[in-house]
């Protein structure tokens, strides 16, 4: 066979293997044996291994390619990356919607019916597909939202993740990758074969095969693949939900079938409950549903929280619940100085995961279950993420059990412990505190929270060596961690030469840090990640929020007095502003992306934005756009003003002239921005 003719023959095999692979792995269909497809793409193996140059990336035979990778590189997603928020009751689903009809009325004076589109919620690992003219041409974790880890290698193992889709199109999707439970029940069967440890559930072995760094381990996992959302992409989607998962299942992408439109709010109840009952029997792990607003132009009006999108949510399962015995009961400092009691159980199984120890919140919840030491207690995830303890078994007593007493005082540092606030905006607390502000516990938690992924994310900083640095006096702050030098680690125990210039490094990284996440990272109590996004977007730099009064807090939005008096606080306390002031002059904090200017000559007009410019990113443009007053869009209305066109537009182009849009090129935005 010449070159001619193998390159023929290559292509009908890739075709033919990709059609079979569709059937199998996508619509459950099977038209010939294994063992035939086995030898098909065996023989497009060995045309392959004869003309290396017919290789192409959308082939079969490279799936599996390759020798381990040494680390997994970062990737900077192009859309950004939300999480959902959760409910776990009718109530709570019904003031969810409540709330979408309220905020569209109030945004779009909008008072019709709402369809909402119900998906069953896999429980697994997020991933996000990027595909240039149709070839795959990576795959990312969803990591902090705004960048991830790139695991293409492992995904492409996965046979229900497409090489190439159907349509020669730009695409970011997003998708859930998975274990089935009869995948996880044979790869535990070999485990204990071998005599090696069982895996928990199947959402741990799905992460833990994407983050292996040889993709042979991840395809010899078996793992599968839904995809339910499409980020972006240069053709036009559908304007509904459910259409667009036919969209992407017309791709090529296998598409969860069960999924449902709902016309009001109790026919979501209803799909809940109807899966509540049957989740067992589905043949993978599904922990709730997901319920989206199904038109995208009431997508668009509702937009997003600093986490989240307003227009959809977790609809979670009630959270599984077992009996275990407490067998002590225990205190814990937070970084605000709240005394938490713990509850150590004797070892059980829970949703998967082997639990020992479970919050028992406070005092008064002790009091109010009548937990005692020794007690039998039914235990539950709240959320399926934190143990708790909901009821004692009472009949189960022995009257050997034993009463817990509060402590008076500190467990860590010895300070008298007070109950109820500690703060002069809070309100009347049940929890205890530690009334000393120095209390090593207490630091150590508020440094724990600082590096963390959601604050400063500095790797390699983890609990054991800040304990240690704390303890050695080495750091007392946060400021302190930006003035450490490789020397005042190399004699510690756990550092070396290297492992030294690691952290260093990874330190001086996290020193470009944005607004909402320093504010985040302060641990400012009752500041999450919303509140910070919030306060962020309202002032834009640490100056501004510094001058601010209680009064201007309060104004935002979503900030109520309790919070507003708890962040004046803490900027007002002498010992927070010395520190913070320290930190600044450390880092370099990166003014909010998405902060709207309270004047400029673009208020309220609405921007969208299509193709690359050359003269800066999008992220950039959108900035710039924000400064001058302006709003950015995702799709094209009536209501856009203008069109932002850069090189190779999307269908927003072709749209923006179909409704008569102002058109402005790359020239023109420079100097509306300048």
């Amino acid at each position: 066979m010449n070159k001619d003719e193998a390159e023929k023959r290559t292509e009908k095999l890739k075709k033919v293997i990709n059609h079979h692979r569709y059937l199998y792995h996508v619509l459950n269909k099977q038209e010939i044996s294994d063992e035939a497809l086995d030898s098909l793409k065996h023989e497009l193996y060995s045309l392959e291994q004869k003309f290396p140059a017919l290789v192409t990336p959308d082939s079969p035979t490279q799936r599996v390619a390759g020798s381990p990778l040494p680390e997994f590189k970062k990737v900077r997603h192009k859309i950004r990356q939300w999480s959902f928020n959760d409910v776990f009751s009718e109530e709570g689903i019904r003031n969810f919607d409540e709330r979408i009809k309220k905020d569209l009325l109030k945004k779009l004076n909008y008072q019709g019916d709402i369809h909402y589109v119900a998906e069953l919620k896999i429980d697994g690992f997020k991933i996000i597909l990027s595909y240039e003219k149709g070839l795959l041409k990576g795959a990312a974790t969803r990591g902090d939202g705004e960048v991830g880890e790139d695991v293409t290698q492992n995904v492409k193992t996965i046979e229900s993740v497409p090489l190439k889709i159907n349509k020669d199109i730009n695409a970011v999707v997003e998708g859930e990758i998975w274990m089935g439970r009869k995948e996880f029940k044979s790869l535990n069967a070999l485990q204990k074969k071998r005599g090696e440890q069982l895996f928990a559930n199947p959402r741990n072995v799905a992460v833990g095969s994407i983050r292996q760094l040889d993709p042979k381990v991840a395809a010899s996992r078996k793992l599968d693949s839904f995809i339910y959302d499409i980020a972006d992409s240069s053709v036009s989607v559908p304007q509904t939900q459910n259409g667009e998962l036919e969209f992407l299942k017309n791709l090529g992408f296998k598409v969860n079938e069960n999924f449902i439109l709902c016309r009001n709010i109790d026919e979501v109840i209803e799909f809940w409950k109807d899966w509540d009952k049957k989740r067992d029997k589905a043949p993978y792990w599904i922990d709730g549903i997901v319920v989206k607003v199904s038109e995208r132009r009431f997508q668009d009006a509702l937009g997003y929280t600093g986490k989240a999108p307003r227009y959809a949510i977790a609809f979670k399962f009630s959270p599984e619940e077992v009996t275990t015995v407490v067998e002590d009961i225990t205190v814990q400092v937070g970084r605000t100085g709240a005394l938490t009691p713990v509850a150590h159980l004797k070892p059980v199984s829970i949703a998967g995961s082997t639990v020992s120890r479970a919050t028992l919140h406070n005092e008064d919840e002790i009091k109010r279950l009548d937990v005692r030491i020794g007690d039998t207690v039914i235990v539950r995830k709240a959320g399926d993420i934190i143990p708790e303890v909901v009821s004692v078994v009472k009949d189960l007593r022995t009257g050997k059990e034993k009463i817990f007493r509060m402590i008076n005082k500190c467990p860590v540092c010895g300070s008298p412990v007070k109950k109820g606030t500690i703060g002069k905006g809070d309100k009347e607390s049940a929890a205890h505190y530690c009334v000393n502000k120095n209390c090593f516990a207490q630091e150590l938690e508020r440094l724990i929270h600082f590096v963390g992924r959601k604050g400063m994310n500095i790797d390699g900083l983890g609990e054991k060596i800040l304990e240690q640095l704390v303890g050695e006096g080495i750091i007392s702050d946060a400021a302190d961690i930006f003035e450490l030098k490789k020397g005042d680690l190399t004699p510690l125990e756990r550092f070396a030469e290297k492992s030294a210039e690691n952290l260093i490094e990874s330190i001086e990284k996290s020193k470009n840090i944005p607004l909402q996440k320093l504010l985040f990272a302060l641990g400012i109590r009752h500041v999450g990640e919303e509140t910070a996004e919030l306060v962020a977007n309202r002032f834009g730099d640490v100056d501004k929020i510094f001058k601010a009064s209680r009064g201007d807090f309060e104004k935002i939005e979503g900030v109520g007095g309790v919070v507003a008096a708890s962040i004046y606080e803490w900027l007002a306390d002498p010992h927070n502003k010395k520190v913070l002031n320290r930190l600044l002059s450390h880092i370099r904090v990166i003014p909010p992306g998405k902060r709207t200017a309270s004047v400029g000559k673009l208020i309220g007009k609405i921007f969208i934005l299509t193709g690359e410019l050359k003269s800066m990113s999008r992220d950039e443009a959108k900035e710039k756009i924000r400064a001058h007053g302006g709003k950015v869009s995702s799709s094209v209305s009536v209501k856009t003003d203008f069109v932002v066109v850069g090189e190779n537009p999307g269908s927003k182009f072709n749209n923006a002239k179909k409704l008569g849009v102002v058109i402005v090129h790359e020239k023109e935005f420079l100097k509306m921005v300048s």
